[in-house]
């Protein structure tokens, strides 16, 4: 469970001294926490490594457009700090699909669905979500999908 190779990795960095590393699967853990407290009250519960992952990926999100907005503003040591926590949490997710395969499935998605034209880029992202879940950044596979039916 990937709860639990955060949980190992906390002790690993905590031991190792990793005051950053530390910090980061510290936040990791609250982001996860705040997660499952939203949740409590949900009718259906998703599967751990999915919630997990969609926190993961989330996190992600938010630290790149944080860089993006420090590069701008001349802070390259904050823009750094944010690029040393995506790696920390980028440790946790499960394997991504090359740019390759990303490109076969989202081309294998549009021609089941008979998808043509942008209007139908939110029944192809849907088929994705499915299909593909985890193994696939939500905004990497949107950018794909838009290349595709553009």
């Amino acid at each position: 469970m990937i709860r639990d190779e955060i949980k190992a990795a906390l002790i690993g960095a905590m031991k190792g001294g990793d005051k950053e590393g530390t910090a980061t699967i510290r936040l990791i853990q609250s982001a996860i926490k705040n997660r499952d407290i939203e949740l409590r009250t949900a009718s259906q519960q998703p599967d751990d490594a999915q919630l997990v992952t969609e926190v993961l990926q989330k996190m992600i999100k938010q630290r790149r457009e944080s860089v993006e907005l420090y590069r701008k503003g001349n802070r390259e040591e904050l823009a750094a700090r944010e690029e040393a926590e995506i790696l920390v949490i980028e440790r946790f997710l499960p394997a991504q699909l090359s740019e390759a395969e990303a490109e076969a499935a989202i081309q294998s998605i549009i021609a089941d669905t008979g998808a043509s034209s942008m209007k139908d880029m939110g029944k192809v992202m849907t088929e994705v979500k499915v299909r593909l879940g985890t193994q696939i950044e939500p905004a990497r596979a949107s950018a794909l999908v838009r290349a595709a039916l553009a």
